[in-house]
């Protein structure tokens, strides 16, 4: 009995029950909803989002923020199109390689700036997000990837796998798991989140503080770089005036619904793939039950708080637990 509790009160629990209660709700008005090719439909719309979350997970359990993901997705994306298109001799494996390096420099640039001046994160990713944007257009030349410029072989990534799920699915579930060994069975992912519990306490505990937020950030980047590929996979093609443009809020809130602490120090990688599929669930749930897209944003926010609220409920015995901790 005391291990249910424990499990009824776990961060997880909250989005699990908002996701499991959303789905039955929509499949209730849209029977069509429930069925096996809407679930495949979900799992394709949440690859992108996954791996970045992944990054800006580890930046908010850090207690930092990161909010140039977008423009780094866009970035990234653009340079592995460009080789893509200059270079269609090449290996596929180049223009990844090149997506990621461009995201991780990019995040390592990020974390620098934080890191050496002393500056709140969100402020200089504010910047940043702007400045890599600016530089997408510069190195692109204004001028969009076609389709036809997109590798067939990585069109086909979204598509299928030996499997018969798409590799874009495999290798999104496949980043959540590295994260979690990274965080569960490191020292480095300990460290994370001792820094984000106590940053003044951390360097006292023998905690290089400094090298830490670097990687944090650079991984964030790096992670920002892969999604950029898996767009280009997924949509095939690169608009440097769309990729990417507000893809930061769906996965700050994406990791904010799965629980992690804005504080820092508090968050999991279970909970903010929940988090991705609720969202994921949300994005094809809307066009089923013919809501317009321009809702999407606020059904968004709504989202957070429910699920914000769901989760702190459980997390403090239910509501007349929580009433309790209110008063006093």
């Amino acid at each position: 009995m005391n291990a249910v509790l424990r499990l009824l009160r776990a961060r997880e629990a909250g989005i699990l029950v908002m996701l499991i209660a959303f789905s039955l709700i929509v499949g209730a008005i849209e029977p069509r909803f429930l069925s096996s090719e809407t679930a495949r439909i979900v799992l394709l719309a949440i690859p992108l989002v996954m791996v970045a979350a992944m990054g800006e997970m580890m930046v908010i359990v850090a207690r930092h923020v990161d909010l140039s993901i977008g423009s780094i997705l866009g970035f990234s994306a653009i340079v592995a199109g460009m080789v893509f298109r200059d270079h269609p001799e090449w290996p596929l494996i180049v223009g990844v390689v090149l997506a990621i390096g461009a995201g991780a420099g990019l995040g390592l640039f990020n974390g620098l700036i934080v890191t050496l001046f002393k500056l709140p994160s969100i402020i200089v990713t504010l910047g940043t997000l702007s400045l890599y944007r600016g530089l997408l257009f510069i190195i692109s030349d204004s001028k969009q990837i076609d389709p036809n410029d997109i590798p067939e072989p990585l069109i086909r990534m979204a598509q299928t796998s030996p499997i018969g799920l798409p590799w874009i699915v495999i290798i999104a579930f496949a980043v959540a798991f590295a994260t979690w060994l990274f965080l569960n069975h490191s020292q480095v992912g300990r460290q994370i989140y001792a820094i984000g519990s106590n940053p003044a306490a951390a360097p006292l505990r023998g905690i290089r503080v400094v090298p830490v937020t670097l990687l944090v950030f650079t991984l964030s980047g790096a992670l920002a770089g892969l999604a950029g590929i898996i767009y280009a996979a997924r949509f095939g093609y690169v608009n440097p005036g769309i990729t990417g443009v507000g893809f930061e809020f769906t996965v700050i809130a994406a990791v904010v619904i799965g629980g992690v602490s804005i504080n820092g120090g508090v968050g999991s990688v279970a909970g903010t793939v929940l988090g991705v599929m609720l969202l994921g669930a949300v994005q094809v749930a809307l066009p089923i039950l013919r809501v317009s897209g321009f809702w999407q944003d606020a059904i968004y926010g709504a989202i957070i708080v429910i699920a914000l609220v769901i989760d702190r409920t459980v997390r403090e015995g239910g509501f007349k637990g929580l009433v309790a901790r209110t008063v006093t």
